[in-house]
């Protein structure tokens, strides 16, 4: 058994209680994937990180689900940072960290963490209804193509009609799991739809997203920092969106309200990048015990 510092963070949210919590066990990276994954199912959190020295950037980060581990997530960034930042382990306003999708480049502006996530990668376009019998919709709810997009993790990305469209949705798991089939997908947790209207659950917002999830994770997440860039860059490359740089809303209806800024680099054609910003707050802070291997 090793001690570890850690941090728990409400990330997308400057206050507690609001957008979606990690754990960030600090000097954990070198922890084999299936104390990782207990770990977080320990917590009940969507998503852990641990971090640990890199050759190639400020900081090594690897990200894990309750079920295996992924190679970028975005609401767990934003941890990660805030985390760093309110130990006083970042000096200047800007780091680098390796993660399983690359090099990710943040900046701190004031209290807003930006990352850079990496240029979209436009997959396979999904047969709508496939996706609309996965979350328990008719087709017709669906207004544009549903379609793979990353920005270093692979989401559905599916753009509904309206709020009433939103919320009615439920997640089929079987329905899934046959969808993820069809598209060459092996696990449910790599087809999950990000769902997404485009009106803010507030006046302040221009889009309001959701994202249903397959057991063992939680049935739905507060705020997904990576579907939101990869949403981001479908409605620029679709254009959806008119504004270069727009306000993302998830987690309302849940009681955890979540927001982040997001911003295309380079046009609309030839994306370098997508930008999401937002804040983290640190909810608590203390120490686990973790064990080299899971009995």
């Amino acid at each position: 058994m090793s001690w570890f510092d850690f941090d728990w963070v409400d990330a997308f949210s400057d206050r507690a209680f609001g957008g979606n919590g990690c754990a960030v066990v600090h000097g954990g990276a070198s922890l084999p994937e299936a104390v990782c994954t207990a770990y977080v199912r320990e917590t009940s959190l969507v998503e852990c990180t641990f971090t640990g020295p890199s050759e190639v950037a400020d900081i090594r980060v690897r990200y894990f689900l309750a079920s295996r581990e992924i190679p970028f997530a975005g609401h767990p960034t934003i941890a990660t940072v805030a985390a760093m930042r309110s130990r006083g382990m970042i000096k200047g306003d800007a780091l680098t960290l390796e993660t399983g999708a690359g090099i990710v480049s943040i900046r701190l502006a004031g209290d807003e963490i930006e990352m850079t996530q990496v240029a979209p990668q436009f997959g396979a376009l999904v047969p709508a209804e496939l996706v609309a019998e996965g979350i328990g919709l008719n087709a017709d709810a669906i207004i544009s193509p549903p379609q793979m997009v990353s920005t270093g993790l692979p989401f559905c990305i599916t753009v509904l009609r309206d709020h009433a469209a939103l919320r009615a949705a439920r997640l089929n798991v079987e329905a899934l799991r046959r969808m993820a089939e069809t598209q060459g997908y092996d696990g449910t947790d790599m087809m999950e739809p990000f769902l997404v209207t485009l009106e803010g659950a507030t006046d302040a917002g221009d889009t309001f997203s959701r994202l249903l999830m397959a057991p063992p994770s939680p049935p739905e997440d507060p705020f997904t920092g990576s579907a939101t860039g990869a949403m981001a860059a479908y409605l620029w490359k679709r254009g959806l969106m008119d504004k270069d740089s727009f306000v993302a809303e998830q987690g309302h209806d849940m009681g955890r309200p979540g927001r982040a800024t997001v911003t295309r680099l380079g046009p609309p054609e030839a994306m370098t990048g997508i930008r999401v910003a937002g804040t983290g707050h640190v909810l608590m802070r203390g120490q686990v015990d973790l064990p080299q291997e899971v009995a």
